[in-house]
């Protein structure tokens, strides 16, 4: 049995890819991406359960080894430090997002391939190709699973895994057989089941890309090593296509316009400290605030309707079903939650989260005045584009449409470098950390292309707070 014809294309590409060819504008922008990933690394050090992973890799993995890991400063396995760093950076809801593929490429693809390339003493430049390759594979994987596919599995688990092994296998020079054998390895691994939403938004989001990232490492490693795998594990009889996907998977996805189209320049970064569902009808709440003028939504607003897409109401639809949240991370997934925090703090991050979502009696007010509506336009246009409609009824009746076609880090509308910077320099505040410890990070990413090896500078040990590890 041979490897089908699209996922020898994609294959074809991982190998052939040199520095040479990857355009400009693709570096730069995998360096934006690889700074706002180390930003919600090192912010999530005492958020739960970030400190429990840490703990786990040290009473499983060495007492110390090739590879950090961001939450505690310490060094293990590169199997483990992938493990807890893809974690750390899908705790708060600050990381990436492609829209297409509804996959967060960077908190599986990026701790694997900085683990690897501690490991082996690789300088930035590979780092950085190597993760343009999980980019580019990992979401044309997502992408070949179709929407049908997400609604029960997490994609950034299901194809991350896959993004990762390929990424690393990239990094670790394997040959064309051993990289197949890796991609077989990491398929048959791949998790991810979206039930945990039903029963409270537990910690399993973070486990699947911990899970994902560290074993789309070890199946580089392992194919590296002489293990082998399926020959067609995206689109064999018995493979992931089939096994995982509905009636709308598209092999003809993998091989999309290699070389041509770069996904990582169609990778959306995250504003609000929330899942990526609700930004558009957050960011059409602010429109709508300011085309009216609102300035006591408690008193002028009587109720606010988000038309949605069908992933928005299988994702959030749960937790908005359960009543009142009674976490931070739920609140996270709580489109009444969040548009409440838009609409009375006129923003929804990380402290507007922490500090008003659970106990602000006006936000729990306000919360139970939000819907969803299923809207045949917008969930027309999606995955694709991500559009923002809300009805905002106000207490003399009148209603005023708030619209949002590109949210605030789209391609289209993104996050400048200052403005990453800045984004940077908050989380690393919230992780604990100083202005001057936000700039030697900022640094060493804008000149990670020039390092001869890729130890993240000034990663002391956190102190995690006793009540996370209780």
């Amino acid at each position: 049995m041979a490897t089908s014809e699209n996922t020898a294309a994609l294959l074809r590409f991982v190998a052939d890819l040199t520095i040479e060819n990857v355009p400009e504008d693709v570096w730069l922008r995998i360096e934006d991406l690889f700074l706002d990933w180390l930003a919600s690394a090192i912010a999530s050090r005492n958020s739960r359960p970030i400190p429990l992973f840490a703990k786990m890799a040290k009473q499983m993995g060495p007492k110390e080894g090739t590879a950090q890991i961001i939450a505690d400063g310490s060094s293990s396995s590169p199997y483990w430090a992938a493990w807890v760093n893809a974690a750390s950076t899908h705790t708060l809801e600050q990381d990436d997002l492609h829209n297409s593929s509804v996959m967060h490429p960077a908190t599986v693809i990026f701790p694997a391939v900085l683990a690897a390339a501690q490991d082996n003493h690789s300088p930035g430049l590979e780092l950085l190709l190597a993760s343009i390759i999980g980019y580019e594979a990992g979401l044309r994987i997502a992408e070949s699973f179709g929407r049908i596919h997400y609604r029960t599995f997490h994609t950034t688990a299901t194809a991350g895994t896959l993004g990762a092994a390929l990424a690393v296998a990239k990094l670790l020079h394997l040959t064309p057989a051993q990289t197949v054998a890796a991609l077989g390895s990491a398929g048959t691994q791949t998790a991810g089941l979206w039930e945990f939403m039903r029963s409270g938004a537990g910690d399993s989001k973070q486990l699947h890309c911990g899970h994902a990232s560290a074993n789309g490492l070890l199946s580089a490693y392992l194919a590296r090593d002489g293990v082998v795998g399926a020959l067609d594990v995206m689109e064999g009889e018995a493979g992931l296509l089939r096994g995982m996907g509905g009636s709308d998977i598209d092999a003809g996805k993998l091989a999309d316009r290699l070389g041509s189209r770069w996904a990582v320049l169609e990778t959306s970064f995250k504003f609000h400290a929330c899942c990526r569902h609700t930004h558009p009808a957050a960011d059409a709440l602010l429109d709508a605030i300011a085309k009216e003028g609102i300035r006591e939504p408690l008193r002028e607003v009587k109720s606010v309707v988000a038309h949605v897409h069908q992933g928005a109401i299988d994702v959030l639809g749960p937790m908005d079903a359960a009543g009142r949240v009674e976490t931070v991370h739920a609140a996270k997934f709580s489109m009444k939650t969040t548009l409440a925090l838009i609409a009375l703090r006129g923003s929804g991050s990380l402290l507007d989260f922490e500090k008003y979502a659970l106990q602000d009696p006006e936000v729990l007010e306000f919360r139970d005045r939000v819907g969803m509506v299923l809207d045949p336009e917008v969930d027309g246009a999606y995955p694709k584009r991500w559009l923002g409609r809300v009805d905002v009824e106000l207490a003399d009746g009148r209603v005023v449409k708030g619209v949002c076609d590109e949210p605030k880090g789209d391609p289209g509308n993104t996050l400048t470098r200052p403005e990453l910077e800045d984004k940077l320099e908050r989380l690393v505040a919230y992780g604990g950390g100083s202005g001057a410890e936000a700039k030697v990070w900022i640094s060493w990413c804008w000149s990670l292309r020039k390092q001869k090896e890729c130890l993240i500078p000034g990663l002391d040990g956190a102190k995690f707070h006793d009540a996370v590890l209780n």
